[in-house]
């Protein structure tokens, strides 16, 4: 007998991906109640329709490019000079379309890749800091790059916002990248300009990356527009030390399409530039050129945000009557809830753990760690679940979720409207 390919450790020991637990506890669930309707809170993926606009340029970029080309990693001219329009007219922040923007195929792959062009181990820059609770792709893509990995509790004491003077100074010494996230994933809280201005001065000192992930600027319920990393400086020639990485995923409702970009230090979009032609991830320029409808267009943004705030208000009575209570901040299209206490005790709750099913859905949501399986988020997500209802549990963001829900506004009003009914039967609250 041959032997076994080899697979690198990090692979092996990485477990299942969060969310495709969630996606075999849905199958399981399905299997054993083919009739429950189920109402998915729990995967961040807008279900809303891309807006007419974008796929008419789309459809009419492909009946043009009667031959296919390679896409150019640099990313096409009219794409970089309309997310340099966007910036400036979003943030008043001025940019050099070809050496401040780079575009991506959606965000996740330079948020895993980006270390990889950043750690340098033989030089001393080994370290990755990143959020906790937060979005595993800057974990995992630190760790595959070889790096070792800080994480920054985000507290609500703390605004959900890491404290910078946590970081020793042997710490910043070894330090590559510096992750953030605001609007956050998956608290919703946001940064202020004046925080982003303290975080980029302390990079700049210790010669660290601020890299600052901002997939959900677009979406917020009240009070201003969220601020951007990029608005540590008016000009794009202040922006060193600085990478922001953004969607059109959320704001425009196309996660399919795998659009996004990068914008920051001219300096590191040009090692970005020499690096991303070995991996293939330009976009196709059909795509390319329906991104270009998307940023130059408002109106749409502002329809899918009013929408966004009609689907908390139907859930709200729903989230209330469980005691969920709202723990994060008021932006993205997230709510981070705070698991009520003595949930446990409650007729509903009692009755989902004594179903043998239950305890299966419990098992999948933990990938089976016998240690986690009493996690008050996985155990609370698990009899939500039972009942039709799907939330991530808190512990998927790691240790510092747990004891949250995150639900995410994805489903239709009419999804939303059910499921708030739902809560409510299961409380016994139809007031």
């Amino acid at each position: 007998m041959s032997p076994a390919p080899s697979i690198n450790p990090l692979l092996r020991d990485s477990g299942t991906y969060p969310f495709q637990r969630l996606t075999e506890a849905r199958r399981v669930l399905t299997a054993g109640h083919p009739d429950l309707r189920i109402l998915d809170f729990g995967a961040g993926e807008p279900r809303e329709p891309t807006p007419e606009l974008i796929r008419r340029a789309m459809v009419d970029a492909i009946e043009a490019e009667t031959v296919s080309s390679y896409p150019l990693a640099a990313g096409l001219p009219e794409l970089r000079t309309a997310i340099a329009g966007w910036i400036g007219r979003r943030y008043e922040t001025t940019v050099d379309p070809d050496r401040h923007v780079l575009p991506t195929l959606g965000s996740k792959e330079l948020v895993f890749g980006l270390a990889q062009v950043l750690v340098d181990r033989d030089g001393g820059r080994d370290l990755v800091a990143v959020p906790q609770p937060a979005y595993p792709v800057y974990e995992r893509g630190a760790r595959f790059a070889g790096a070792d990995v800080l994480t920054l509790p985000l507290t609500a004491e703390h605004g959900f916002l890491p404290d910078l003077d946590a970081i020793t100074e042997s710490q910043w010494s070894r330090l590559a990248l510096l992750w953030v996230n605001y609007p956050n994933n998956p608290t919703a809280a946001v940064a202020s300009r004046e925080w982003y201005v303290d975080a980029a001065e302390r990079c700049r000192r210790h010669g660290v990356v601020l890299a600052s992930d901002e997939a959900y600027s677009e979406l917020w319920f009240d009070g201003d527009a969220p601020a951007s990393a990029l608005q540590v400086a008016p000009d794009g020639d202040g922006l060193s030390n600085v990478l922001t990485i953004n969607t059109l995923s959320k704001r425009s409702s196309m996660p399919g399409y795998r659009s996004g970009f990068v914008a920051g230090d001219p300096d590191l979009i040009a090692v970005l530039k020499r690096h991303r032609p070995s991996v293939g991830v330009a976009p196709q320029r059909f795509v390319q050129l329906a991104a270009v409808a998307a940023w130059n267009d408002e109106d749409h943004v502002e329809a899918v945000r009013d929408h966004y705030r009609e689907k908390l208000a139907v859930l709200q009575p729903g989230l209330d009557a469980v005691g969920l209570r709202n723990a994060g901040g008021p932006a993205s299209f997230f709510r981070w809830l705070a698991v009520p206490d003595g949930w446990s005790e409650a007729d509903w709750a009692a009755t989902a753990r004594r179903d043998p099913l239950t305890a299966e859905l419990i098992a999948i949501l933990t990938d089976g760690d016998d240690a986690a399986t009493g996690a008050v988020s996985a155990t609370f997500a698990g009899c939500l679940l039972r009942a039709g209802i799907v939330c991530a549990p808190g512990g998927f963001f790691g240790p510092a979720g747990e004891g949250y829900v995150r639900v995410a506004l994805v489903p239709t009003i009419d999804d939303g409207a059910v499921a708030a009914e739902r809560l409510r039967d299961l409380v016994g609250s139809r007031a």
